[in-house]
């Protein structure tokens, strides 16, 4: 499973790089949000759009069993941690999670909304609140104490990134407000 992800992984890196580098050098700094929509505006090259957007349709069917994978292993390992395997469990919550994902697709209107509230809170969790929380409770109370000061510190450290994560969803949260009532493309 891990060559899968590693390869999995790769080839969504090296396309998003490479739409990223020639959408930019196409449209410079007129680039839309979502990036095929920028070439809505070029009629000779359709079937090429076409194209593009059936490969992205490829790619997000062939990831999403590789992003199911490591959250339905966390949902196990928090919900039912030590029951054997079930196949109807294993599914239900495979399809649930698919039903999820679509919902998601459907509803959010623009991909840069998504981008925006996984980075606040993950770039949040793997670079201030992990990090501290882990080393609170990995350190043993024995070799430092509670109120030792590398443990408060810790504290503090995981204290500043709940309020960076909560201040940039609610600057997000602003935005879409904001969005909402000077109309449909944010002006």
């Amino acid at each position: 499973m891990q060559t899968v992800a590693n390869i999995s992984v790769f080839a969504m890196f090296v396309m998003y790089l490479l739409a990223a580098v020639f959408g930019y050098l196409t449209f410079y700094d007129e680039v839309e949000s979502e990036l095929l929509y920028s070439y809505q505006k070029v009629s000779s090259a359709d079937h090429l759009i076409l194209g593009v957007r059936l490969a992205v349709v490829v790619a997000v069917i062939l990831t999403v069993p590789v992003v199911i994978f490591p959250i339905r292993t966390a949902l196990f390992q928090i919900l039912v941690p030590n029951r054997p395997f079930n196949w109807v469990r294993h599914s239900s919550v495979a399809f649930g999670l698919l039903v999820l994902v679509n919902i998601l697709v459907i509803f959010v209107p623009n991909i840069k909304d998504i981008f925006g509230v996984i980075g606040a809170t993950s770039a949040s969790n793997l670079i201030f609140i992990l990090p501290g929380m882990f080393y609170i409770r990995i350190v043993p109370e024995a070799l430092e104490p509670l109120k030792s000061r590398a443990k408060i510190q810790a504290a503090c450290f995981t204290c500043l990134g709940f309020l960076l994560m909560v201040n940039s969803i609610a600057f997000i949260i602003m935005d879409w407000v904001s969005a909402g009532t000077h109309g449909t493309d944010g002006h």
